[in-house]
């Protein structure tokens, strides 16, 4: 069988991948540096970090059912995978080109327009990797992957991001440092894409017959018919991807006694990252024993217990061990939300299962940072806690009553 004798090819190129192409995006998509650079391009305003953030999920969300329509009926999905990689990182460098050639507004229009662009590609790889490694890695190594992988960009990013703060920006901040960083999560991001080169993907026998995307997408109530499970599922997933509404916030309010400083990015960020390595291995290894159900509950708890640590908490080294709990807890949220998604149904309609369940992640990914940037400028950063620890508390709750673990 072709999966088993190219695995360990196919699991180590993922494993480069991943690890170079999460280095590189964390610096982009940590809730610190980017909301920080929003926050100094804008003058200070909250709302404006919360808008950025939105049109990124904004993106997200219209793309996902466009990335499944262009390859469910392809054997081979790569390169279709490689044109919107090539893209997303094409956006991750105009947002530096941006901050050295561009100055004031320019600067911030600019920022956004490249994150939702950057959301749209990213709404399409979103289908087509996870679909990719559906059909090179079987269920049973899946755990072991991502828990590898992001123990080994995790190491990678804190690395980065502490030099990136101490380094490239400094004491004192400004629009240049900031595009040095994200430069460097380009050029990380784009040698992870090249390593894509050595997979040897699999054909398989059969495939769904090509439609168009408005044909297929009156399909979409029948498979959610037949299957009840995975649509409870994909609504308490949306639901407690709500709760990201408060990720740019957690930085911003630490920042309010601490002060923005290259330094404390660098640091917060490095425990952010940090957490996220070393749980990757435990989240890993308990999702092949007992299946990612429980990853997405327990992920949950400690978000929950983080968030409330931070309200109640001042100080660095408080606020470092918040960031930790919230590093570890989201991203055992996020492997245990995609590997969740490739586990029910039959494989044919996989990637229009993963879209589905991708848009309404973002669809909520969209009006969180929103809601988020107009409580924060209306009511204060503590409301943004609480009403995503509501969120996070429901989607969580969901699961734990009406989702049963696939795997059984």
């Amino acid at each position: 069988m072709q999966v088993q004798r190219d695995l360990t090819r196919n699991f180590i190129v993922h494993l480069g991948h991943g690890m170079l192409g999460q280095t590189g995006f964390r610096l982009l998509m940590a809730p610190t540096f980017l909301p920080a650079y929003i926050l100094l391009l804008s003058g200070g305003s909250q709302f404006a970090v919360g808008l950025a953030l939105s049109v990124k999920a904004l993106g997200m969300m219209l793309t996902p059912m466009i990335g499944a329509n262009l390859i469910e009926h392809r054997k081979r999905v790569l390169p279709v995978g490689f044109l919107t990689g090539g893209a997303m990182r094409l956006m991750v460098l105009l947002i530096a080109l941006s901050g050295f050639f561009l100055e004031g507004e320019a600067t911030l229009i600019a920022v956004v327009v490249c994150l939702l662009f950057f959301g749209l590609f990213q709404g399409m790889q979103g289908v087509i990797f996870n679909f990719l490694m559906s059909k090179v890695i079987p269920v049973s190594k899946r755990g072991r992957l991502t828990g590898l992988r992001n123990f080994l960009a995790g190491i990678t990013s804190a690395a980065v991001a502490w030099v990136g703060g101490h380094f490239l920006l400094g004491e004192d901040p400004t629009a240049a440092g900031y595009s040095s960083v994200f430069l460097l999560a380009f050029v990380l991001t784009s040698v992870g894409l090249l390593l894509l080169t050595a997979v040897r993907e699999p054909q398989p026998p059969t495939v769904q017959h090509k439609q168009g995307l408005r044909d297929r997408l009156s399909d979409m109530p029948q498979l959610l018919r037949e299957d009840p499970a995975f649509t409870r599922y994909f609504l308490a997933r949306s639901l407690a991807t709500m709760g990201r509404m408060a990720m740019p916030f957690y930085i911003l309010y630490a920042g309010e006694s601490l002060g923005l400083t290259g330094q404390l990015l660098g640091i917060v960020t490095f425990a952010f990252t940090i957490a996220g390595t070393l749980s990757n291995l435990v989240w890993g290894y308990v999702a092949d024993r007992t299946g990612f159900r429980a990853i997405f509950l327990s992920s949950i708890a400690l978000w929950v217990a983080s968030t409330l640590l931070l309200i109640f908490s001042s100080g660095l080294l408080l606020t470092v061990i918040v960031f930790i709990g919230i590093g570890a807890a989201v991203q055992g949220f996020q492997s245990s939300s995609q590997n969740l998604t490739l586990e029910f149904g039959d494989r044919d309609d996989l990637p229009m299962r993963i879209a589905i369940a991708n848009t309404a992640s973002e669809i909520a990914g969209t009006i969180g940072p929103l809601l988020g940037g107009l409580l924060a400028a209306y009511f204060g950063y503590v409301s943004v806690f609480v009403t995503s620890i509501a969120f996070l508390v429901l989607g969580g709750t969901v699961v734990r009553i009406y989702v049963p673990e696939p795997r059984r």
